[in-house]
C-alpha cells in the first residue's frame, strides 16, 4: 500500500469517525430525552438530527480565550491531546479481515496507552487555566486513571492468555467457536467498567462534575478548544465500545451478514449502552469510586487472572 493511498484512507477514516461522534451526540441527547421522558432536540431538521451540526458551527464561532494569568501555550495544546490519542487508538481496530489502517502485534498495549493519554489533556489543561475548580477536577482525573488504570490492563489479560496474542485481529480469530465474553464474564464486566472511567462518561465523569466543581478542568474553556474535550470524550466512547466488541464479542464474526455490519451492529449496541448507564445510575462520590478500584476491582480483576493461567496451564499440560 502506498504512502499516498494510506494517507487518503486515514483521512478519509478519520473524517468518518468526526461525523460517528457529532452523529452519537445527538443520538444521545435523543436517548436521554426519551429515558428520562422529555423531548430532547426536535427543532434543527427531522427530530433535531441536524442539531450537532449547528452546535459544531455555533463553537466555531464562539469566543475561546485564554483565562488571565493562564499558561497560552499548554491551555492551547491540552485540548488537542484529548482527541488526537484517541484517534491513534483507532489504527489498530480490525473492523474485518484486512480491514485496519495498522496490524500492530502489541495492538491491545498500544489502543490502552491512547486512552490512557488523554488524561494528560485534563491534567494540562486543569494546570494552564489557573482555576481552583479545574484544578481539583485535574487531580482528581489524574487519581481516578491510577485507580481504574490498575484493572483497566487485568481486566482483559485473561482473553490475551486464552488467545496467545496481543494483536486484535488473531485475538477476533481465536473467537471463531465461542465468544469470550462466555468464557470471560468477569473480565468483560470489568473491562466495561474500567472503560467507562476511560471514556470519562457517567456515572464516573468525577474530574468534571458539574454540581460541586462547575464544569471541572474544563471551567475556563469555550469555543473549539471546549469542542475538542467533548470530542475526544465521545470518540473515546466509540473506541471502548470498538475494543470490547473485539475483544469479547468476537469482532466481525455472525452469521448471514457481512463482518463489517456484524462489527458495527455490535459496537453500537455497546456504546448505547453508555448512554443506558448515564441515564439510569446516580454519579457515586470520588473516595467511593477510588475505594472500589482498589479494594474491589483491582483483586477481582488478579483472581480473574490467576483463575484464567490455572486453566490455560491445565489444558497445555492435558494436550
Amino acid at each position: 500500500m502506498s504512502v499516498i493511498v494510506t494517507i487518503a484512507l486515514s483521512l478519509s477514516f478519520i473524517m468518518a469517525l468526526l461525523v460517528a461522534a457529532g452523529v452519537f451526540t445527538w443520538v444521545e441527547r435523543r436517548g436521554l430525552g426519551l429515558l428520562q421522558e422529555r423531548l430532547g432536540p426536535n427543532r434543527v431538521g427531522p427530530f433535531g438530527f441536524f442539531q450537532w451540526i449547528a452546535d459544531t458551527v455555533k463553537l466555531i464561532f464562539k469566543a475561546d480565550d485564554v483565562p488571565p494569568g493562564g499558561d497560552r501555550l499548554t491551555f492551547r495544546l491540552a485540548p488537542a491531546l484529548a482527541a488526537t490519542p484517541v484517534l491513534a487508538g483507532f489504527a489498530v481496530v480490525v473492523v474485518a479481515p484486512g480491514w485496519t489502517l495498522a496490524a500492530l502485534d502489541m495492538g491491545v498495549i498500544f489502543a490502552l496507552a491512547m486512552l490512557a493519554l488523554t488524561v494528560y489533556a485534563m491534567v494540562l489543561g486543569a494546570w494552564a487555566s489557573r482555576n481552583r475548580y479545574a484544578m481539583l477536577g485535574g487531580l482528581r482525573a489524574a487519581a481516578q486513571m491510577l485507580s481504574y488504570e490498575a484493572f483497566f490492563g487485568l481486566s482483559l489479560m485473561g482473553v490475551v492468555m486464552i488467545s496467545g496474542t496481543l494483536n486484535l485481529g488473531q485475538i477476533v480469530a481465536a473467537q471463531e467457536g465461542l465468544w469470550f465474553v462466555f468464557v470471560q464474564p468477569l473480565g468483560a464486566a470489568l473491562f466495561m467498567i474500567a472503560g467507562i472511567a476511560a471514556a470519562h462518561r457517567l456515572p464516573f465523569d468525577l474530574q468534571e462534575s458539574e454540581q460541586d466543581l462547575v464544569a471541572g478542568f474544563m471551567t475556563e474553556y469555550s469555543g473549539m478548544s471546549f469542542a475538542l474535550f467533548f470530542l475526544g470524550e465521545y470518540l473515546a466512547v466509540i473506541l471502548v465500545a470498538a475494543l470490547a466488541t473485539t475483544l469479547f464479542l468476537g469482532g466481525w464474526l455472525g452469521p448471514v451478514l457481512p463482518g463489517p455490519v456484524w462489527f458495527g451492529l455490535k459496537t453500537a449496541l455497546i456504546a448505547l449502552s453508555f448512554i443506558w448507564i448515564r441515564a439510569i445510575l446516580p454519579r457515586p462520590r470520588y473516595d467511593q469510586l477510588v475505594a472500589f478500584a482498589w479494594k474491589f476491582a483491582l483483586p477481582l480483576a488478579l483472581v480473574n487472572l490467576l483463575a484464567t493461567g490455572f486453566v490455560v496451564v491445565l489444558r497445555g499440560t492435558a494436550a
